[in-house]
């Protein structure tokens, strides 16, 4: 059985960073597809950033040049840390896996339909 733990949510201003990470159990993030999604009030859930098996990673225009998607391999957690943070990336993020390896483009790794298991979700606020 997947289970998926997010953590490392905050309230910040504008400017600062925060590490958001999400622990893995019953299958390897090595050898899935991860995704990091957020849902802010109101709003369409969205894909920040993912990876997949080989390491291609792909990120939202939106947050590229400011968020980093990576894993750790032996503690089998997926992290996102972000940097530079705005009023617009508050919402709830939430981390996503696909088991089974894959090599797939940018636009599968933003997609949530495409992953099957999901976390409960940790919330960023980003004050002005």
């Amino acid at each position: 059985q997947v289970q998926l733990v997010e953590s490392g949510g905050g309230s910040v201003q504008a400017g600062g960073s925060l590490r958001l990470s999400c622990a893995a159990s019953g299958y390897t993030v090595s050898n899935s597809c991860m995704g990091w999604f957020r849902q802010a009030p109101g709003k369409e859930r969205e894909g920040v950033a993912g990876i997949d098996t080989n390491g291609h990673s792909s990120y939202a225009d939106s947050v590229k040049g400011r968020f980093t998607i990576s894993r750790d391999y032996a503690q089998n957690t997926l992290y996102l840390e972000m940097n530079s943070l705005k009023p617009e990336d508050t919402a709830m993020y939430y981390c996503a896996m696909r088991p089974g390896a894959r090599i797939v483009d940018d636009a599968w790794l933003l997609t949530s339909s495409k992953f099957a298991f999901w976390g409960q979700g940790t919330q960023v606020t980003v004050s002005s």
